[in-house]
């Protein structure tokens, strides 16, 4: 199927619930699912936003514009990540024990309106990469329409330009700030916060993708190719270097591959940890 007659399948998928409660991040992937369901169901369709220490507050407020102005039903929870026994730990399993949390508190919600289904936006390319916390997701039952249509990255961004005109069809992939700190180095606020004004520093100097991983004193830099040569301006390089040094960081560098979603996973397969999720 090409990703028009996927679209259709969704749309059909969709209108089987009689209602929908959908893990709205403000993403590529949760937009699309999201604008889909409430074109499908009305307000029979219900996005939950979460707060939390690992979310960059620009998203949060980006997600929360969005469906404000789309009049969207909405609700905020509040995910409380650093309390989840053995989340800081930073195990490799980190996201199990984030996604179980988190979907119990938007069961436990969402059960007030009479909703009994809830969908997040996972596609199929995720069943590609190391995703511990989609084992969380199929214990508690949640959706995932778009990987259940075969809905990849490529197919979302083609839909979210050309069939929705979301403003989110170029927009770079987004994960936990958690996921930019190495498995087994501790998750903290303070590192949440270092990780969090670094981003906003990358975005707001005109950068549109980027990962800013923490490894102690040492920042590496991820950022596009196409946008890497930018580093070659010797004042920008010095405000990249001032501001890293201003948060907490003493060594900076760039990483020479460029940006990969989930690269912190490419230390679990040199160590065996092979299964996607």
């Amino acid at each position: 199927m090409d990703a028009y007659e996927k679209l259709e399948a969704l749309k059909d998928l969709i209108s089987s619930y009689d209602r929908l409660a959908v893990a709205f991040s403000g993403g590529v992937d949760s937009t699309l699912l999201l604008a889909v369901a409430h074109g499908v169901l009305g307000d029979r369709c219900l996005a939950v936003i979460a707060t939390s220490p690992t979310y960059p507050r620009r998203e949060y407020e980006s997600a929360h514009e969005w469906v404000q102005s789309r009049g969207i039903p909405f609700v905020i929870i509040e995910s409380e990540e650093l309390e989840i026994p053995g989340f800081s730990g930073n195990p490799p399993e980190r996201c199990y024990y984030c996604k179980k949390e988190l979907f119990e508190k938007i069961y436990g919600e969402v059960r007030k309106f009479g909703i009994a289904v809830v969908a997040d936006g996972s596609n199929y390319d995720d069943t590609l990469d190391f995703r511990p916390g989609m084992r969380a997701s199929r214990e508690l039952g949640v959706k995932s329409p778009l990987m259940e249509c075969g809905l990849t990255k490529e197919d979302i961004r083609l839909l979210s330009r050309h069939s929705y005109h979301l403003s989110t069809s170029d927009k770079q992939p987004m994960a936990c700030m958690a996921s930019r700190i190495p498995y087994g180095s501790r998750v903290s606020r303070d590192k949440l916060a270092q990780i969090e004004m670094m981003e906003d520093f990358l975005s707001d100097a005109g950068f549109r993708v980027f990962r800013a991983r923490h490894h102690g004193d040492l920042l590496r830099l991820e950022l596009g190719r196409d946008e890497m040569t930018l580093l070659r301006e010797e004042n920008l390089v010095s405000e990249v270097v001032d501001v890293a040094k201003r948060i907490g960081f003493v060594y900076v560098t760039m990483d020479l591959q460029g940006f990969r979603s989930g690269s912190m996973n490419e230390a679990l397969q040199k160590k065996g940890h092979n299964t996607p999720y």
